[in-house]
């Protein structure tokens, strides 16, 4: 019954979202939030109603990669204390419906060298390269410790996945393959999500480059920007990036768009970087994003908090993402599901034509798009906050061996 309820509660929560309403809707009004709770109130009933009884359902979440903090800041919109990026401990609390979440991070959160008073987990881990690996498994291996002495009752991880969706050093740690990890929220188009126990998760913004929380303003909607397009990234030899770099020189596009680049990625931004990089989202009505080593990007999301509409190149990257024989929506299945309003292109051969239409549309109908893309970002980390909510409650509650 469970594993029922979690996939109908995904199919509603999967619904495409709303259109916008018109001119009227303000992107910073609080009235938006409740807006969208009130569209979860049927899927809460029937939480309610089967798990009738339970007044206070506590989760902990241990956050041990940078994508923490997306979820945390950016998702949840929780605060977290001290504010200090580089504090050793890092705390916050957040109530979601009948949810009471707790959040610590950063180094000093080491296993068995904090106390542990909770029942329900949710570990955040980094997967993405054999270094992380080995120490998200030292953190699997405690937490399978303190489930076996029964200090914690139910676990879900949430994964940084590896870009090639290469995650076998992870499976055997699954309920379904005798493990105890009960939920699996994993980032990248990975072919083992199922909506029943592993459910992909998105990558967000460059938290590990300080990426902040942006707040929409007056400005941000309505002035007019200077760019047609930005791209500032690190060109790789024999990339679609290169490609993409010849078409813009070839038409002199990049007299029209802010073009930085670099032949060589590097990890950190210094303060002058990340603001000119945000100075570009901001002065760009497009966002050109080129697949990297996967299709999905930390530039698809910042453009997104901008209101600067991403333009994908749709294509999938090799390794093992994605499964084009159970959906036709690969790559960036989660964003296609909940109706992501981006320019979707095949080959950077048709980016001309897309500038050549982007020059022909005037201020007031660029104010609507930056509207309907802020909106829906609102709504997709929302409906993500909502639904992650409900899964856990509804596994975990439901699991109860008491």
């Amino acid at each position: 019954m469970g594993q029922t309820l979690i996939s109908s509660l995904f199919r509603i929560l999967r619904s495409k979202p709303s259109t916008l309403g018109s001119e009227e809707w303000n992107p910073w009004e609080e009235d938006e939030k409740q807006e969208q709770q009130h569209r979860f109130k049927t899927s809460l009933q029937i939480l309610n109603k089967s798990t009738k009884g339970k007044t206070d359902f506590r989760v902990q979440i241990w956050g041990k990669a940078a994508i923490g903090l997306y979820l945390w800041e950016h998702i949840f919109e929780g605060l977290l204390d001290p504010t200090d990026v580089t504090a050793q401990w890092r705390e916050g609390n957040a109530v979601v419906g009948r949810t009471h979440y707790s959040f610590i991070t950063g180094p000093a959160v080491v296993p068995g060298y904090f106390s542990v008073d909770v029942n329900n987990v949710v570990l955040i881990l980094n997967g993405r390269e054999k270094a992380k690996v080995f120490y998200a498994t030292q953190w699997l291996l405690y937490v399978q410790n303190l489930v076996q002495t029964q200090k914690i009752q139910h676990v879900a991880v949430v994964l940084l996945g590896n870009e090639h969706c290469n995650n076998e050093w992870i499976k055997e740690f699954l309920r379904r393959n005798g493990g105890f990890v009960e939920l699996l929220f994993v980032i990248y188009d990975s072919p083992w999500i199922n909506d029943m126990d592993v459910f992909q998760w998105p990558l967000g913004v460059a938290t590990y480059r300080n990426f902040p929380v942006v707040e929409a303003s007056w400005s941000m909607l309505h002035n007019e920007r200077p760019y047609l397009c930005n791209f500032l990234g690190t060109i790789y030899e024999n990339s679609s990036r290169q490609a993409l770099m010849n078409i813009l020189k070839q038409d002199e596009i990049d007299k029209l768009c802010w073009v930085s680049v670099r032949e060589q990625w590097q990890p950190q931004e210094t303060n002058e970087s990340l603001k000119n990089y945000q100075k570009a989202l901001l002065q760009s009505d497009l966002t050109l994003c080129p697949v990297g080593v996967n299709t999905e990007c930390y530039r698809i999301y910042e453009a997104c908090s901008y209101g600067s509409v991403p333009v994908v190149e749709d294509v999938m990257t090799a390794g093992s993402c994605g499964n084009t024989s159970v959906s036709h929506n690969a790559p960036l299945q989660l964003l296609k599901s909940m109706g992501a309003p981006f320019i979707f292109i095949k080959n950077w051969k048709e980016l001309p034509v897309v500038l050549e239409k982007e020059k022909t549309i005037i201020l007031q109908e660029k104010i609507q798009r930056r509207k309907m893309l802020l909106h829906w970002y609102q709504h997709f980390k929302t409906e993500l906050k909502m639904r992650f909510t409900n899964i856990l409650e509804s596994s975990f509650l439901m699991n109860n061996k008491g």
